[in-house]
């Protein structure tokens, strides 16, 4: 048996990522009855299968990624999809405009003057996102699978947004928001500030998402899931819609699975609901799944951004043990900046290195969270932004694990090096493994590969060293997790 350690160090600013081999510390359990400072690994046990790993291709990454060198290109991709990258191997890409686009758009301009929209085109999707695809899957150390999401369907065919009782105000009465962001249309539709479908145009919108996947497929792009709508409940400055779990249902049921199936895509493309954040999963998976619809779905995807929520995928998993869980989105909630000097959401001032640890701890600590809770298939949001958290078509940013410079070239957050732990080490088809652990001063998540290696990950947010033993199979193996650091423990 041999055992190595990947530990990444955040050390004033500098990430250090190193390799040590733990084979002289195997010993033998019997002889000492060890108890103490145990983490106990089962290989026996076994639980769901990890699909992999992935992240969004957005218009503002293809866009960004149009403005690097030849040779930067090459190392942006081998670094997330080669076989010494991340070895990504999902992608989300959104139908018609989202936030991360440089402009709204849609398919079809006007659906209401052009009902059998025969003047449908994905031709905006050429310019930045299908030219990036392409190069990934011409590169890719492994099969790509798509998953495509819709943002808002066309403005035609929504109702305007509706204006809350006893609104405080646009913005909940912030009046920084309030100079800020532009005031909101509650007379005319739109794709922005949520809105819904109107009814009668649900079979409309079944067949321009059918004809959206088909144009996909069509261009090569191996488009295996698709979300009923990002963000379900969220009426956001950008494009939205909102759907209450029984409008979702009735759409699911009698339009899209039916028009789906007219178009012969039931087989080829899985179908996920929710795609929002996990404190509602569970009611909107029971408020959606019956004996009916459960054939009609492959899974459940969720957000991370309302906090950790990780028995709500439990829950659901107990529910639904054939539904895939997916996490189809996370990321800071600002931008990665290129500044000595920061500022959190809370408004505090901290260093852009301090900033870096805390987003790689979270995503970490999620992660972690999701797989010993039932999670299948992972999935980051943009691959990459600009040092603003853009472009966007609407106002502020958001961070990613790369940021990329004004002269097209990039550098890598910490966040990269912490997701390189799970998405390296992690094989697809790996199966999560029974674990126990001692204290809850370190995080632990274990997984069996299908080449037999075991992967154990470690996370040490702590301000101290931690001493631990592995135990498994009668042997033990000792390590240390030092502090601040996430580590991979493989055992071969």
């Amino acid at each position: 048996m041999s055992v190595r350690q990947i530990i990444t160090h955040a050390i004033s600013g500098r990430t250090l990522t190193e390799e040590i081999s733990l084979t002289t510390t195997l010993e033998k359990d019997e002889a000492k009855h060890l108890e103490s400072g145990v983490i106990n690994l089962y290989p026996d046990l076994v639980f769901q299968e990890i699909d992999g790993f992935g992240g969004a291709l957005t218009d503002s990454v293809g866009y960004l990624y149009s403005t690097m060198s030849p040779e930067d290109k090459k190392q942006f991709l081998e670094s997330y999809f080669g076989e010494s990258g991340l070895q990504y191997r999902f992608l989300r890409m959104h139908m018609d405009s989202c936030d991360f686009s440089l402009e709204e758009y849609q398919a079809v301009e006007d659906p209401l003057v052009d009902p059998e929209l025969s003047t449908f085109s994905i031709e905006r999707d050429r310019k930045y996102m299908l030219p990036m695809l392409k190069d990934i899957m011409e590169m890719s150390s492994s099969p790509i699978s798509v998953l495509l999401s819709p943002w808002s369907p066309p403005r035609q065919w929504k109702m305007p947004p509706i204006k809350p009782k006893n609104d405080p105000g646009v913005y909940g009465g912030n009046s920084i928001l309030e100079a800020l962001m532009p005031p909101i249309d509650y007379e005319h539709p739109s794709r922005n500030n949520g809105g819904k479908l109107k009814p009668e145009h649900y079979g409309d919108w079944a067949r321009y998402l059918a004809k959206y996947v088909l144009a996909y497929l069509e261009e090569g792009v191996p488009v295996t899931m698709m979300s009923l709508q990002n963000e379900t409940i969220a009426a956001t400055s950008w494009d939205s819609c909102v759907w209450t779990a029984e409008e979702q249902k009735c759409f699911l049921k009698d339009y899209l699975y039916p028009e789906f199936k007219k178009q012969g895509l039931t087989n080829k493309v899985g179908l996920y609901i929710w795609d929002h954040n996990k404190e509602r999963v569970v009611e909107y998976a029971r408020g959606i799944i019956d004996d009916e619809t459960l054939g009609m779905l492959e899974g459940i995807a969720f957000h991370w951004y309302s906090g950790d929520h990780f028995e709500a995928l439990e829950l659901v998993k107990s529910l639904y043990p054939t539904m895939k869980l997916m996490s189809s989105e996370c990321c800071s909630l600002r931008n990665p900046c290129n500044s000595e000097i920061a500022m959190d959401m809370a408004g505090n001032a901290s260093s852009v290195a301090e900033l870096e640890y805390d987003d790689a701890v979270a995503y970490a600590h999620d992660l972690i969270g999701d797989i010993n809770h039932g999670m299948t298939r992972w999935m980051d949001w943009n691959l990459c932004v600009n040092k603003d958290g853009g472009p966007r078509h609407v106002m502020f940013g958001f961070g990613a694990p790369v940021c990329v410079n004004e002269d097209g070239t990039y550098r890598k957050l910490l966040t990269f090096d912490f997701i390189g732990h799970f998405a390296k080490y992690i094989q697809s088809g790996a199966h999560r493994i029974g674990l126990s652990r001692c204290y809850d001063r370190v995080e632990a998540t274990a997984v069996k590969n299908p080449d037999g290696t075991i992967a154990m990950i470690v996370l040490n947010r702590g301000n101290r060293d931690e001493c631990y033993a592995i135990r498994m199979e009668g042997k033990i193996i000792r390590f240390i997790a030092p502090a601040g650091t996430i580590s991979t423990i493989v055992i071969e």
